[in-house]
């Protein structure tokens, strides 16, 4: 047991390193922001909080514990040659990367970059800047690539298993424009999970291994800190929340598993390192291209059909839920009438203020009946959202957000008739009947 000492020492050393280093607390907020910016979505969308910013970053931060402890585990076989000017390499190219979308707070999105700047650089090997730039330049040039793009495909292995575990509990419902301009319901699945990785690093007189480190052999390691952030966004208004998040997490589990063939075919044939690299960026774009893709071309899940109503979502402990209510069933009949409008359901509840009778068509078309008593406080629609009529006040307009929307808890809105009206604070005049605004996320 000579060697347990040496590793439970430098195990010691690497929490201390990741408990005092400022990196995973800046994810930490990061991901707490970006959480209570949807919290606010969904109070100016449903006027009601659908999920706890809180308890959604409780879930990223033990969801991160899990992938770190895989990948850290993982990493005892792999081997890697990471500095402190490594670790500030991959967050500078995550927040840079930021700026300019949210869902670049990625690793693989760093990595590609990074493997591509290494290239370019080494490409250009008789020019070193002065200064900064040159200890910047030198840094880059020493970054071990192909470990960390394996480490970017292994990271997205255990994305997929994360999203798969975590994905339909961590959806939030929308509502935005669709291909004509009528509103349509959906849903945002948007994850992000602080990573405490620690790394098994070759040096000189640290702990002995047992076994030979795949990519970079060595005759003693020490454990290194590198807190990362990982990133997975989708919208989907074609699918229910489940089924989308059993797709996106196949995909992502092909996608990690051909980077990581691709990476280590790079570790040793070296030319193949900028090809893995475009690799890590370009195919993570092409799977949220493809799915706009597919979502573009499917017909919307959460409209209302010729009699009933649609329902988009449950609001978590209301009497839908307990009924066993779910979203994309449908409301055919309450207290024997068929309902057509929010108002027609509002009516038809009132006529029984203490009892209500349900017909609801599930997700095959088939009826199933329920009823329940209804105690005062209670919410007006037994808990359950709808799908847009199209008289809303507010709705989503998708485009790109960045990190200083998210820094800065920012909303905008504009008027749905003009396109063109500046951009102007949430606290606007009521909107006019039947005019319609949208809140730009």
């Amino acid at each position: 047991m000579e060697w347990a000492w040496p590793w439970l020492t430098t195990l010691g050393e690497a929490l201390l390193q990741l408990f005092i280093q400022p990196f995973y607390y800046i994810a930490v907020i990061l991901i707490a922001l970006v959480y209570h910016r949807q919290l606010l979505q969904e109070r100016k969308l449903f006027h009601v909080r659908l999920q706890s910013s809180i308890t959604q970053t409780i879930r990223a931060v033990l969801g991160g514990i899990v992938i770190g402890v895989m990948v850290s585990v993982i990493s005892l076989f792999l081997g890697a040659h990471l500095t402190l000017s490594s670790l500030i390499c991959i967050w500078a190219a995550t927040l840079f990367l930021a700026l300019f979308r949210i869902r670049y707070l990625c690793f693989a999105y760093a990595a590609g970059l990074l493997g591509v700047l290494q290239f370019g650089l080494n490409m250009a090997s008789g020019w070193q800047p002065a200064g900064w730039m040159g200890s910047v330049t030198e840094a880059l040039r020493a970054l071990d690539m192909p470990a960390l793009l394996v480490l970017a495909a292994v990271l997205h292995i255990g994305e997929a298993l994360m999203v798969r575990m975590q994905g339909v509990s961590m959806a939030s419902p929308l509502l935005f424009e669709g291909k004509r301009g009528k509103l349509v319901g959906g849903y945002q699945l948007q994850h992000f999970w602080p990573i405490p990785l620690l790394i098994l690093v070759p040096v000189t007189g640290g702990a002995e291994l047992p076994w030979t480190a795949l990519i970079s052999g060595g005759n003693s390691y020490m454990l290194v800190a590198l807190p990362i952030l990982l990133g997975f966004g989708e919208v989907t208004q074609s699918m229910l929340p489940g089924k989308k998040v059993q797709i996106s997490a196949k995909r992502l589990l092909l996608y990690g598993t051909g980077l990581l063939v691709l990476s280590l075919l790079a570790a040793w044939w070296s030319p193949l390192m900028v090809v893995a690299a475009l690799a890590a960026f370009i195919g993570h774009e092409f799977l949220v291209w493809y799915s706009g893709f597919e979502e573009q071309n499917r017909s919307p899940l959460f409209v209302h059909p010729e009699h009933g109503l649609k329902v988009l979502g449950v609001i978590p402990d209301s009497p839908a839920e307990e009924l066993g209510i779910e979203a994309g069933e449908t409301l055919y009949k309450v207290n024997g009438v068929l309902v057509h409008s929010p108002e027609q359901l509002h009516r038809a509840l009132r006529m029984n203020p203490a009892f209500c009778k349900l017909e609801v068509r599930n997700h095959q078309g088939e009826s199933k009946f329920m009823q329940r008593a209804i105690y005062e406080g209670e919410h007006h629609q037994l808990g359950v959202l709808m799908a847009p009529d199209n008289h809303e006040a507010w709705a989503l307009r998708l485009r790109p957000l960045t990190l200083f929307h998210i820094v800065s808890l920012k909303l905008f809105a504009r008027r749905r008739k003009d396109q063109l009206d500046v951009e102007a604070p949430l606290a606007l005049p009521p909107a006019p009947a039947g005019e319609q605004r949208s809140v730009e996320m």
